[in-house]
């Protein structure tokens, strides 16, 4: 009982996030999940709550998307997958898996407060979209790499939050249904799952009024605070606990 409740409260932060940030759900709950799943679970309940979140709301916010770089993502995102699969079908050490997860956030992070500036490019477009493939299929947080180049290059806050989730739409889509055909699945994911999904659409009518009460700068803030407790938090579970 205590462990479905500590489940329903990641998941319904992390959906409250989603929608009022347009990257939270995967860096709160992947990290979170792996206390309660071993990876290859929390991963998968993760995308598959994803993908659900990504096809609630893409079509009330798709007027915002810039389809121009979110077609290079996904290009560049297709040279990622395989790389992400090799990753996620060796993952066997739980605690090297979480404190790798947890220094990438962390690094994301002081990059953002030194407010890293990066001007867009055709290159870089396609390379954020591959790194952003790679760790979709691996660990499950496509993320961090998209947020860093939206952060560094000023994007607005409403076409970060659209252009990501249309990205995800396809990324989590891809990444789910490759790691089905080659690693399989299990019960426990998808009763999990089951579950969730009150949950998250709770969560979802929540996080969508608290976006249009967010201006940029206490956008920023919160994303370098939710980045950075993630990770601390992380990391300490995984050395001393």
């Amino acid at each position: 009982m205590t462990d479905l409740f500590i489940f329903m409260c990641i998941i319904f932060i992390a959906s409250i996030l989603q929608t009022s940030t347009g990257f939270g759900f995967s860096i709160m709950a992947t990290p979170f999940l792996l206390l309660l799943f071993q990876p290859n679970e929390a991963i998968q309940i993760n995308l598959i709550l994803s993908l659900l979140i990504s096809l609630t709301l893409i079509w009330k916010i798709r007027k915002a998307v810039d389809y121009v770089l979110m077609k290079k993502f996904i290009k560049g995102s297709l040279a990622g997958v395989p790389i992400g699969l090799f990753v996620f079908m060796t993952i066997d050490d739980l605690t090297t898996f979480k404190i790798v997860v947890s220094i990438m956030l962390l690094v994301l992070t002081v990059l953002l407060v030194f407010n890293l500036r990066i001007k867009r490019t055709p290159f870089r477009d396609y390379l954020i979209g591959g790194v952003s493939g790679v760790l979709t299929t691996s660990i499950g947080m496509p993320g961090p790499p998209l947020l860093l180049y939206f952060a560094g290059t000023g994007t607005k806050k409403d076409v970060l939050r659209a252009t990501t989730l249309a990205f995800y739409l396809f990324i989590y889509l891809i990444s789910l249904g490759t790691q089905l055909m080659f690693t399989g699945t299990n019960r426990i994911i998808w009763e999990s799952s089951l579950k969730a999904i009150p949950i998250v659409i709770f969560g979802l009518l929540i996080g969508q009024v608290l976006f249009h009460w967010i201006n940029q700068r206490i956008f920023t803030i919160f994303t370098y605070v939710l980045l950075s407790f993630t990770g601390v938090y992380l990391l300490i579970e995984s050395i001393f606990f």
